[in-house]
């Protein structure tokens, strides 16, 4: 599987949780605070392609997968966990 990139922002509860899901099952995974990095939601709608409203937005590769959920989705999907 290719590296995750997760874009996510302190406090926001869903980007842990997805944090800790890509720890837990020891994927190769970056995560970027957005207002660390001074990455704006223009930047990231440029990334994502469409408007951004929340985060965290989560990549595999290039290919944009969603928030939380459809990362939960995904690993389950690719074999990774058993949701």
């Amino acid at each position: 599987m290719e590296r995750i990139t997760i874009f996510g922002r302190e406090g926001c509860g869903f980007c842990s949780r997805a944090k800790e899901v890509c720890e837990r099952y020891q994927l190769d995974f970056r995560y970027f605070d957005i207002h660390k990095e001074g990455i704006s939601k223009a930047d990231l709608e440029k990334t994502v392609g469409k408007p951004v409203e929340t985060v965290p937005q989560i990549f595999c590769g290039k290919a944009h997968i969603g928030g939380y959920t459809e990362l939960m989705t995904f690993l389950n999907e690719q074999g990774v966990i058993d949701a």
